[in-house]
C-alpha cells in the first residue's frame, strides 16, 4: 500500500480553482482500479493551504496513476503553489484499526 500526501499553499485568488481541480481529480481517482482512497483537506489554522491525500493498493497502481493524463491536473495545481509543496510517498506494509487501541487500553 502507498500513502501519498501533498500539502500546498496557493494564492488566495487561485484557491477556489485549485480546490475545484483537486476535487475533480479525487473523484476521478477514487473510481480507478487500485485506488483505495482519495481525499482533500483544507487547513483550518492557516489560510490557503490544501492537502491532497491518496492511498493506492500498490506501487504499480500508483505509477500508472502518476503517468495518467488526469494526473496532469494535479501537476497544474502544484504550479499554483506559492512555495515548494510538501510531497510525501509512504510505503505501508501493514495497517490496523481499533484493535490496536483496544489492545493498548486493555493493559491499563
Amino acid at each position: 500500500m502507498v500513502l501519498v500526501t501533498i500539502r500546498m499553499v496557493v494564492l488566495l485568488k487561485m484557491y477556489d480553482e485549485a480546490l475545484k481541480i483537486l476535487r475533480s481529480t479525487a473523484k476521478w481517482s477514487s473510481v480507478k482500479p487500485g485506488c483505495l482512497s482519495s481525499r482533500i483537506y483544507e487547513e483550518v489554522q492557516e489560510d490557503s493551504v490544501l492537502m491532497f491525500e491518496e492511498i493506492w493498493r500498490s506501487e504499480e497502481d500508483l505509477e500508472y496513476h502518476l503517468r495518467s493524463d488526469a494526473y496532469q491536473k494535479v501537476l497544474l495545481v502544484l504550479e499554483m503553489a506559492v512555495k515548494q509543496p510538501e510531497i510525501r510517498f509512504y510505503t505501508i506494509s501493514s495497517m490496523t484499526g481499533m484493535e490496536t487501541i483496544e489492545k493498548a487500553r486493555s493493559r491499563l
